[in-house]
């Protein structure tokens, strides 16, 4: 048996872990730029956790707060120029998946003026700037991984970079931030992180350890989204989906995604689908596509998530999703072969896709 695993990050887990972990920040610098999206932050209470614990410690703090979903680069520049204008020592992104991977982005643009074309092509040579994670949804894992997605214009999809030193150096998970998150969000976000625990079971760079993560966490999304009410989730249900959603970054930090990534983005990019919407819409159909190649490895999950077949997998996220009542032209779905195929991460998939299986995969999706 042979393989590595890498997570650098300290996680603090646990409900008002920023206040009681306030000190961990102290020798991070005196100068902080809080990364964020328009408002949630400051509904939710996260901001205002984090600004006492940074003025608890002496840290003078400045709020960017112009993420908006999928942030694009024009975003992520003006953040990077925000933090070379106040001489920031370090970052911190508080909300979902998008402020985090905007926050890991202005980290490296921070100390590093480089083009557009030199950022996403990973050119730089000044180390980015630390980064402190605080999620307030369950599902991107992106506070454990080394990964910025990134909505690229001229790529017309989401595109990441990725680094040792993207990995966020502290991560705070604190559920109540989450209570009166809306369903739609709630469950678009959990089927996220099922997709990363989904993609990186069935990869080539699955190892022991990463598939013990994995399973874990499809089978608390699995128990935990049959059982709840979506008008009412309990803290305790929204801390399993968060511990749910952290084994999955840890899942995709060492083995990446794969092809429901590689699909999902030009559905999000193009019709406007939220991320973990767009994932779930295609799994069930993407699945099918794997057993292909990997027949033990999807049952594995199937079983996982408490489900007998993969009718029943179908039939647990079409309960949960909202529809999705469009249909993809031929020109579109054409498009969103070419897109996908040209994804890096189909090397890891058990067998790559050809361009059939992506037309059979959005047929079977009803998207055709």
């Amino acid at each position: 048996m042979q393989f590595n695993f890498r997570c650098p990050t300290r996680i603090f887990f646990g409900q008002q872990c920023i206040d009681k972990y306030s000190g961990e920040l102290a020798p991070l610098g005196k100068k902080a730029l809080i990364v964020t999206g328009g408002s949630s932050s400051q509904r939710n209470g996260s901001l205002a956790d984090m600004l006492a614990a940074l003025n608890r410690q002496g840290i003078q703090a400045e709020v960017f707060q112009e993420v908006e979903q999928n942030p694009g680069l024009a975003t992520v520049y003006r953040g990077g120029q925000r933090a070379r204008e106040m001489g920031a020592d370090f970052i911190i992104g508080i909300g979902g998946g998008s402020p985090l991977d905007a926050a890991k982005a202005v980290a490296v643009l921070a100390v590093n003026q480089v083009s557009r074309q030199e950022l996403m092509a990973r050119q730089w040579t000044n180390e980015p700037l630390p980064v402190v994670a605080v999620p307030t949804t369950a599902g991107t894992g992106s506070e454990v991984t080394p990964y910025a997605i990134l909505t690229v214009e001229w790529a017309e999809t989401k595109m990441s970079i990725a680094g040792e030193k993207l990995f966020p150096v502290l991560a705070f998970l604190d559920a109540r931030y989450m209570l009166n998150l809306p369903w739609e969000i709630t469950v678009n976000t959990a089927v996220d992180a099922l997709s990363h625990s989904v993609e990186g079971f069935i990869n080539r760079r699955a190892t022991p350890l990463t598939d013990l993560l994995a399973l874990e966490s499809i089978a608390i999304l699995g128990r935990v989204l049959t059982r709840c009410k979506p008008a009412d989730l309990s803290l305790a249900e929204r801390e399993e989906l968060l511990y749910a959603s952290l084994l999955a970054g840890l899942v995709i930090a060492q083995t990446a995604t794969g092809v429901i990534h590689a699909l999902g983005y030009p559905l999000t990019y193009f019709k406007g689908l939220p991320h973990g919407l767009a994932n779930g819409v295609i799994m069930k159909a993407s699945l099918e596509f794997m057993a292909q190649a990997a027949p033990e490895r999807v049952q594995q999950v199937v079983k996982a998530l408490g489900c007998s077949n993969l009718s029943q997998v179908g039939e647990f996220l079409n309960k949960m999703l909202a529809p999705v009542d469009f249909r993809l032209t031929a020109e579109e779905a054409a498009k969103f072969a070419t897109k996908t195929l040209s994804a890096k991460n189909l090397a890891n998939c058990p067998a790559a896709p050809a361009e059939q299986d992506i037309y059979q995969i959005l047929k079977d999706s009803r998207l055709l």
